[in-house]
């Protein structure tokens, strides 16, 4: 075997092809890898165009066996391992070429199709230099042909719109400069080590030998055999009294995150969790004084071990103000804050800083995080933010001055801090429920209410608070007629609803969620009135509860916030950009696969904002990337829909039928193509606690019924005899297959047939579908088997939708394939043994992958002990 470093361009230059084998798995990097690879590209650009110096990333390896050379010379390889790596290579480039074809440079993007993507001169499968496995190929040749398949359901698409999406969104902010350097990074910059097999190796070995291996060391690991390794004779009083006690006190996964933190609070603000004991050992290496210096490294990272506690458990912190602002920022979630915190610490206990100028530094963080959640931006950037922050600061001012002013000066986009008049309108109308994760909207919520400094405060560990709706989600049609009395011309209750419902001046924290449930207002009120809740009893003190109600709420939660987070120094601060409601519009059209289609109702209900609003945006700004998949609330084309000049592509209802969507003879688009809002939702990786089926409106009177109980009562009084029989003989299959139910905790008792998995590190819990006893419907939980072995391979959903469409009733859109699809519950009552036979082959793809893995993994140890 041979190894040589190279890059993307020069590994795939000249006439050449490389083959995925059949024996390796699909495509299966999700948004978490193409994020992460995307980060680290983000780092080199921004490196190139600050004119910095700049060694490239480490992307890993591919290992190459020759298959022999084709007529004409052209090179064949077999890629062993690292097709994951190569893949999405050739998708980034497939969509920087599409990238430059839609801003006019037919150049640039003939380069890299020619130079990267394909063999021009040839025919056939030899044409593309990548040809993946058969399961990948016609996504994967899609892309590369850019026919209307292009960026369809699956790994593939995904990835190429992913790429596409993030592209358009660079250029948007950096201009055809960013562009360029991009595409240096990805083709010159990213090192690959090309590993080649010589002529006879055993090339399935080989891939055996490189997927089936032990448990590496970490990076705190080699840290710390290097460090003791240079310490021959004080290593062992070292260990006993330092480090010993520093990795009892932290745990492994702490240990690793504060040698990677040590890293980035010392100044290194790009520093990688990955890379943590390159860089440490570069640093350690330059120290002078021997055994002595390294001592004292290893004394100051004990002493931040210390200080890392307090992150992690705040009530470590002796002092009150800075203990509260640790525990707010704690309950926020995430590592976001950590390097700020740990350097306010630092200086804290180096007599540097006082403990109250602390809290107010972390309170400007706390400000900055929350005031991008009420506008709806993206929380990428923000840990390069915070990483960059010790190194930034001015440390002639106080650290709360200093970091007002720094966060202050962030520039416009990823890194703004929202003014007051920005957060003031997003509390009045976006969808607040629909942002960030669950437990960040909660913090907001209590801080909310703990601002009115009620006499008798709250017990929040006890009081099992959850967040709801005082409008419903999916209200009587009593509420429908209270909104019909505010509508504005062209509006109906139901697009109404949707503008106000998720938005904060809606929303509060309750115990009693079933008990509130859908009733009407005045239900709501004598129950709100009861809480010990200031918010809940202003809310009770309402005469009614309509629009004008909840934008006065909004007003005055929106004064409050105001107070609680501070913006940043107006003179310092760049003016807001264009509203983050139509930055996300075009991010969500980007995400769309083809073969479905969305309604300008749906981008408003997601969005907060009125469906006339969207239409008007659309109209105002022809040639917003995937416009022409937004249709009517029938399926049809908009009349007023018009391509960009010079950019034509005919009539879009034939372009929608070649990519992938149904239309009746009437010229409707097939519903079970069509994205609903929780589908979109779900394709910007949304929160999932939040992405529910929307829900009829149950019978009072189930509330003190076990789940059990609860579903079956809702089963019973909602569905035909049929189906209720049909749903009981599936369900009682299942357990006879060794599985079990599993209930929700909504209002609407959902039910899933699950199994578990008694795998490693902890046994996993798979269900294939989940039942809605009153909103009638079975949902295919595809978005959650994406992520859990084995149906995170591909093929492996696609069989499973397959299966499940061979039986009458069913009609699930293969654009819905990483979605939540469902169909209704009447199929049960005719179908029942043919649904139970999906879910027996279920189980036993189940129970056929865990064996394998267990048969792999005694491998490995029986491997170990032979060593």
């Amino acid at each position: 075997m041979h190894a040589q470093e190279t890059t993307f361009s020069k590994l795939v230059q000249g006439e050449m092809q490389f083959q995925v084998p059949l024996y390796q798995r699909t495509y299966s990097w999700q948004q978490a890898e193409l994020k992460q690879l995307w980060d680290d590209v983000m780092e080199l650009v921004e490196e190139r165009l600050e004119g910095r110096a700049t060694t490239g990333h480490f992307l890993g390896s591919v290992v190459l066996a020759p298959t022999g050379v084709a007529a004409g010379a052209m090179q064949r390889w077999l890629v062993v391992d690292g097709q994951q790596r190569l893949t999405t290579l050739m998708l980034a480039f497939t969509a920087l070429r599409d990238h430059h074809r839609e801003q006019g440079a037919d150049k640039k993007a003939a380069r890299i199709n020619d130079l990267l993507l394909v063999n021009s001169y040839r025919e056939g499968d030899e044409h593309y230099r990548l040809l993946p496995t058969q399961a990948d190929r016609d996504a994967f040749t899609a892309c590369v042909e850019s026919t209307p398949r292009a960026g369809g359901p699956g790994n593939i698409g995904a990835a190429y719109r992913f790429f596409l999406g993030v592209l358009a969104e660079g250029t948007e902010n950096g201009g055809e400069k960013w562009t360029e350097a991009v595409e240096t990074v990805l083709g010159g910059q990213l090192s690959i080590v090309a590993i080649t097999a010589a002529e006879g190796d055993n090339v399935y070995r080989i891939f055996e030998s490189i997927n089936n291996t032990g448990v590496g060391l970490s990076q705190s690991d080699l840290l710390r055999n290097y460090v003791f390794m240079c310490l021959p004779t004080r290593g062992e009083a070292v260990y006993r009294s330092r480090w010993l006690p520093m990795q009892e006190l932290l745990g492994p996964e702490n240990l690793e995150l504060l040698v990677w933190l040590d890293l980035v609070v010392s100044g290194n603000s790009r520093a990688k969790q990955s890379e943590t004991y390159r860089d440490q050992k570069k640093r350690l290496e330059a120290l002078n004084g021997g055994e002595a210096a390294l001592e004292r490294e290893v004394a100051a990272l004990a002493e931040r071990a210390e200080r890392l506690m307090r992150i992690l458990e705040p009530a470590r912190e002796q002092d009150p103000g800075l203990r509260l602002a640790l525990e707010r920022l704690a309950r926020w979630g995430g590592l976001t804050h950590y390097p700020l915190a740990l350097h306010l610490l630092d200086r804290v206990d180096a007599g540097q800083a006082s403990a109250a100028d602390a809290a107010q530094a972390l309170a400007y963080a706390e400000s900055y995080l929350v005031r991008r959640l009420f506008a709806g931006l993206s929380t990428t950037g923000n840990n390069r933010v915070f990483m960059e922050l010790p190194k930034e600061l001015d440390k002639d001012l106080p650290p709360a001055e200093a970091v007002r002013s720094h966060l202050s000066r962030s520039t416009a986009g990823p890194r703004l801090w929202p003014r007051d008049e920005t957060v003031r309108e997003a509390i009045r109308t976006r969808p607040f429920y629909k942002s960030g994760r669950s437990g960040q909207r909660f913090q907001v919520l209590r801080r909310l209410e703990e601002s009115y400094e009620a006499s008798e405060p709250v017990d929040y560990g006890r009081a099992r608070l959850t967040v709801e709706h005082v409008l419903p989600q999916n209200p009587a049609q009593d509420w429908f007629d209270l909104l019909a009395e505010e509508t504005e011309d062209a509006q109906s209750p139901g697009e109404l609803l949707a503008t106000l419902v998720h938005t904060l001046g809606n929303l509060t924290l309750s115990a009693d969620n079933a008990r509130l449930s859908n009733h009407p207002f005045r239900r709501k009120q004598e129950i709100l009135d009861a809480s010990a809740l200031r918010m809940n009893q202003q809310i009770a003190a309402r005469t009614r509860w309509g629009r004008a109600e909840i934008l006065a709420r909004a007003d005055e939660l929106a004064d409050r916030a105001l107070v609680l987070w501070p913006g940043p120094i107006e003179d310092l601060a760049p003016a807001d950009a264009e509203s983050p409601v139509w930055t996300e519009l075009r991010a969500v059209l980007r995400a769309m696969p083809t073969g479905a289609w969305t309604t300008y109702g749906e981008l408003a209900a997601l969005l907060g904002t009125h469906a006339i609003a969207v239409g008007n945006y659309l109209m105002s700004k022809p040639g917003v990337y995937g416009a022409h998949r937004v249709l009517t609330a029938d399926g049809r084309v908009a009349e007023g829909f018009r391509w960009p000049d010079g950019q034509d592509k005919g009539d879009p209802r034939g372009l929608l039928a070649a990519e992938g969507v149904s239309f009746d003879d009437a010229g409707r688009a097939h519903r079970s193509q069509r994205l609903t809002a929780t589908d979109l939702a779900a394709l910007l990786g949304k929160d999932p606690d939040d992405l529910t089926v929307p829900s009829a409106s149950p019978s009072p009177g189930y509330e003190q019924l076990p789940a059990a109980a609860r579903f079956e009562a809702q089963l019973s009084d909602n569905q035909t005899p049929e189906t209720v029989q049909g749903i009981r003989a599936v369900l009682s299959a299942w357990e006879d297959l060794g599985g079990h139910r599993d209930y929700g905790k909504a209002s609407e008792t959902s039910c899933y047939p699950a199994i578990q998995v008694d795998g490693e590190p902890r046994p996993r819990v798979l269900w294939p579908i989940t039942l809605y006893p009153v909103s009638g419907v079975a949902e295919v939980v595809f978005q959650y088997l994406k992520r859990r072995p084995p149906f995170d391979d591909e093929p492996m959903r696609r069989e499973l939708m397959h299966r499940l469409n061979k039986i009458d009733g069913v009609e699930l859109a293969e654009a819905k394939l990483d979605l939540r699809p469902s169909f209704p519950l009447e199929v049960f009552a005719e179908h029942a043994e043919e649904i139970s036979a999906v879910l027996e082959w279920f189980v036993h793809v189940v129970a056929l992958a865990e064996a394998r893995r267990s048969l792999a993994e005694s491998d490995v140890l029986d491997g170990v002990g032979r060593g």
